[in-house]
């Protein structure tokens, strides 16, 4: 009987404190998963302040996009106009020769306008003599005025705005390696905020890596008058100097089109005269073949 008693009395302790540790347990885990609510909080803020935001390209259809596709004598001209007033300043194109200005399949100045453009440009050292003498077409267009400013010769080809999807290159397949494109969304894709860290004014720019750039917008809309009545606002400016330092990056782009284009008709004339010269010299002795 005794021990009955105190079985019941057992059970009824256990019933009491079944509830208020079910509810200590549940209490740990909503704090648990409270902290670790809290923790993603603070990652993504501090993620969000740090600039470490995917960036984004825009797809820009280009004239010399494609197989056949070929630059813009007009859209040349005005990059080369935008990069003379406004990149110059800072960026430089040390691997440019400036004759090129006049080659085919580029801006195609006259020569007279070459050699004018070559002596505006700021004054070289002669390499034979050490004295300071103007620019011919000759030389090459000028280095970087920054240190801090790269240099953008080959910029096009140096960056890519599409990759993937998983390393595969799909993106790139279908819309190129897309150096202009990034060329032309760091352009256009300042949202006007800023921030200073360690002294330094940033810019945020959703198409540079991190989303946030040293350089300040340097396209405004009307800050550069075309001869041809061109729209000047910032995409449009922005497009025509992508192309132009496409061009300066791939020069020979036009001619290598066209000497890939006439390889491959060639390829293909000489994949049929070798099929029909194996044709014809297989054909007799198929035929005693066919007697046997």
């Amino acid at each position: 009987m005794i021990r009955k008693i105190a079985l019941t009395a057992a059970l009824s302790v256990l019933a009491l404190a079944a509830p208020f540790a079910l509810t200590a347990s549940e209490t740990g885990q909503v704090a648990l998963s409270a902290t670790e609510t809290s923790h993603a909080d603070a990652q993504a803020a501090a993620d969000q302040n740090t600039g470490h935001a995917e960036s984004h390209v825009t797809d820009v259809a280009f004239p010399f996009e494609g197989p056949f596709g070929v630059y813009d004598r007009n859209q040349l001209q005005r990059g080369l106009q935008v990069y003379t007033e406004v990149c110059s300043a800072c960026h430089g194109l040390k691997y440019v020769p400036i004759r090129t200005l006049g080659d085919r399949g580029g801006p195609e100045l006259p020569t007279k306008q070459v050699r004018a453009y070559a002596a505006n440009l700021a004054p070289v050292d002669d390499p034979d003599t050490g004295e300071s003498r103007d620019r011919k077409a000759a030389d090459f267009f000028p280095k970087s005025g920054d240190p801090q400013a790269p240099d953008l010769s080959l910029m096009a080809k140096a960056r890519k705005g599409f990759s993937g999807p998983y390393g595969l290159g799909i993106n790139q397949l279908i819309h190129g390696i897309g150096g202009p494109e990034y060329i032309y969304s760091i352009l256009t894709d300042f949202t006007g905020k800023t921030k200073e860290q360690a002294g330094k004014t940033f810019y945020q720019n959703s198409a540079f890596p991190g989303g946030w750039i040293a350089m300040p917008p340097p396209l405004q809309n009307g800050q550069v008058e075309f001869a041809d009545g061109s729209p000047n606002d910032v995409a449009h400016m922005a497009k025509d100097v992508s192309a132009f330092l496409m061009w300066t990056a791939e020069p020979k782009l036009d001619a290598r089109k066209k000497t890939g284009f006439l390889a491959v008709i060639f390829l293909g004339v000489l994949a049929a005269l070798l099929y029909l010269t194996n044709k014809k010299l297989w054909a007799p002795l198929k035929r005693k073949q066919t007697r046997l």
